[in-house]
């Protein structure tokens, strides 16, 4: 069995900037009341650019990064539930955008925990010794399935893409893992319905386009599983929350992340955070916290972190990893 080691991470958002005092124009809200309930203050909103096109700057700015030249690539994984089609996949729209043509391509889709579920197959095809070095990106056009009138939604979701190369190495960097699924709860939050409509069916109703959420089910959702999922990881490394140097969650809600640091029994200083800058960006948000820890010297050889997703499907899951 091989070892697989991260070796570069990358960012990009749209350049557009969208505050809360922006949005308060468009509905009826402000930026005490969404700042104070989720912790945002701005996000980023694309003014055209799909998500292709944020993945392929993405990858661009990883090859830069990793020095592996594009032939180098054995595959790239995209996390997202904003393709620009239903096929071809985003990655395969990657794949050609960056001349990777040694490199086998697909999407996943696992809403917010979307990049850890990625990250974990790259993981495998590493170790298995198929791949030596995957791209695996996360990246979300969210704007483009929020309902813009709806100001319970429409303040949460921003834009982005981030990503990383997992290549093959000398050290074993990711450590554990622990991930759920439970559909019977699916329905609590969906988005991108698209109902059979043929020659032999018109259903009456519309199709479910834009982001719907039960709020309160996700946030005990959430509070419940995330800290029993970390517990679950750190009890399979032979680990305690002390010997991690960064929690890395999906950036949903500050509110969520406090509740999990409370049953963690850790301060907020141990979790890395930029949801005021970038909002939901669903399985975008973790590898862009990724990406700017790197750009703040945080991510030494040797630091343990802890990334954990969850959200739609509904999903969960956690993954120790090692710089």
């Amino acid at each position: 069995m091989f070892n697989t080691e991260f070796i570069a991470f990358d960012s990009y958002a749209p350049p557009r900037v969208v505050t809360n005092d922006d949005l308060s124009k468009l509905v009826d809200t402000s930026d005490e009341w969404i700042s104070s309930r989720t912790g945002i203050s701005q996000r980023h909103i694309s003014e055209g650019e799909n998500t292709s096109e944020i993945c392929i700057k993405v990858a661009e700015g990883l090859l830069k990064k990793s020095g592996l030249a594009p032939d180098e690539i054995d595959l790239i994984i995209v996390a997202t539930i904003t393709p620009d089609f239903a096929t071809p996949n985003t990655a395969c729209l990657v794949q050609a955008a960056i001349g990777a043509e040694n490199a086998f391509a697909f999407d996943i889709s696992a809403a917010c925990s979307g990049f850890v579920f990625a990250s974990s197959i790259a993981d495998k095809y590493i170790k298995s010794g198929m791949c030596k070095n995957a791209i695996v990106i996360g990246a979300e056009t969210l704007s483009k399935i929020v309902n813009w009138e709806d100001r319970t939604t429409c303040v949460l979701f921003g834009d982005g893409g981030a990503g990383v190369v997992m290549s093959r190495g000398e050290r074993n960097c990711y450590l554990a893992e622990d991930m759920h699924s439970d559909g019977s709860l699916g329905l609590r939050l969906t988005g991108g319905e698209t109902k059979v409509r043929n020659a032999y069916s018109a259903p009456e109703e519309a199709d479910r386009r834009y982001l719907e959420m039960d709020g309160r089910t996700i946030f005990n959702f959430s509070t419940k599983r995330v800290p029993a999922s970390i517990n679950i990881l750190l009890d399979k490394a032979g680990l305690t929350i002390d010997d991690i140097d960064y929690v890395v969650p999906h950036q949903a809600n500050s509110r969520i992340v406090e509740v999990v640091a409370k049953k963690l029994g850790i301060s907020m200083d141990r979790f890395y955070m930029n949801i005021a800058s970038y909002g939901n960006t669903s399985a975008a948000s973790i590898p862009m916290a990724l990406a700017q820890m790197d750009r703040e010297g945080l991510l030494k050889k040797g630091t343990k972190l802890v990334i954990t997703g969850f959200g739609g499907g509904l999903t969960w899951g956690s993954a120790l990893i090692e710089i």
